[in-house]
């Protein structure tokens, strides 16, 4: 009885945490990226944006699993830098979009969300790590933490189609100006990302290659854990 009463204790605060650290505005990264990837959708299109949303959970939990099982450990100087050019790179596809609609049946953005979930896995799991004790069972930390994340997820689409209909259909604005305008903002916020987070040579030892480990961790490569708790989270 103890023990499942633990279970669904911890299930609650890992799903809780989920979605306080992907909406979390003092960490915009993600926020950002999901931004830019559903900006041109409208509510209309919801059977796109649910396969669009779909695909970059899918790459974020193959990576969060990954690197919380230390199977793949990634360092997190180069995390951070690519997750600011996932958010560039979607950015300017809404840019260089002139029609600013999604007409085909598997548009590049799909596949850009799937690659682009990998990467923001890795940051997923910076967290979950810092909570997770070494000898712990984590496989319902990891499903509930993975569950929070779809949902605060799923609440930032809302509020983006929210505001979209209210720009677009009740104030009128043009909804290829509001996209240009948003992606541009967007776009220079991850540059400037992008140069804050360049990964130089630094007396850490967090800028290693990436390690299939079989489950093991290897001295000298960063985990993206609390081991460096100077960085900021993602």
């Amino acid at each position: 009885m103890y023990f499942k009463f633990e279970s669904m204790s911890n299930f609650g605060l890992f799903f809780q945490t989920g979605i306080e650290h992907i909406t979390d505005l003092n960490g915009i990264d993600h926020i950002l990226f999901v931004t830019a990837l559903c900006l041109r959708y409208a509510v209309s299109d919801w059977r796109k944006l649910l396969i669009l949303v779909t695909a970059f959970t899918i790459g974020h939990s193959i990576t969060l699993a990954l690197s919380t099982l230390n199977i793949l450990v990634f360092s997190r100087d180069w995390t951070e830098f690519l997750i600011a050019v996932t958010i560039l790179i979607t950015a300017i596809s809404n840019l260089s979009n002139r029609e600013h609609t999604v007409n085909r049946k598997m548009p590049l953005l799909y596949l850009l969300a799937l690659v682009f979930g990998l990467i923001h896995g890795l940051g997923f799991s910076s967290l979950l790590k810092s909570m997770l004790g070494k000898d712990e069972n984590i496989i319902v930390e990891l499903l509930a933490f993975n569950l929070g994340l779809e949902v605060g997820q799923l609440c930032i689409v809302a509020v983006i189609l929210f505001l979209s209909f209210i720009f677009i259909r009740i104030l009128r604005r043009n909804k290829r100006e509001v996209i240009v305008f948003v992606s541009g903002a967007i776009a220079a916020l991850a540059l400037q990302m992008m140069i804050e987070r360049i990964p130089v040579s630094k007396d850490q030892h967090s800028n290693e290659k990436t390690v299939y480990s079989g489950g093991y961790y290897h001295p000298g490569f960063c985990s993206a854990g609390p081991e460096y708790p100077q960085q900021s989270r993602l």
